[in-house]
């Protein structure tokens, strides 16, 4: 009799991101697109809860709203970048209905890595999200 032979098979591991946003609405179409893109998803719906969420889980990438109750996106950022490296240096995609020069700088010197502007379309969504989280999903 022959041996069949063993196949190792790697697990897949799909990237997982992090959705900062007040709104329902907006995290169910974030949630969406990305998911169908191959993401693992998780919501948070203000930068409390999102650096609750952020210091228990390991994330490939953070989508984050600007303007939310308790603490908005430019505090979230800043407490992010204050903690330690593996938490500091996971990238961030800032979005915002606000379209002005000092916007994005203001989410630059947050520390986002990215600012798009909404309505944020799908495939602006998934093509940064895919850059900024390093890998294909």
């Amino acid at each position: 009799m022959s041996e069949t032979p063993t196949v190792h098979v790697e697990p897949v591991e799909f990237p997982r991101v992090l959705v900062v946003d007040d709104a329902s609405l907006v995290r169910m179409y974030y949630r969406g697109i990305l998911e169908k893109a191959g993401f693992v998803v998780d919501e948070a719906l203000n930068g409390i809860e999102g650096l609750e969420r952020v210091l228990g889980t390991t994330y490939d990438l953070l989508v984050v709203d600007v303007n939310m109750p308790k603490m908005d996106g430019f505090s979230f950022l800043r407490a992010l970048r204050s903690r330690e490296p593996a938490v500091r240096s996971v990238p961030a995609l800032m979005t915002s209905t606000e379209a002005g020069d000092s916007d994005r700088e203001a989410a630059r010197a947050a520390g986002a890595n990215f600012y798009l502007v909404k309505p944020l379309s799908e495939d602006a969504l998934i093509s940064h999200s895919r850059a900024l989280a390093g890998r294909r999903a």
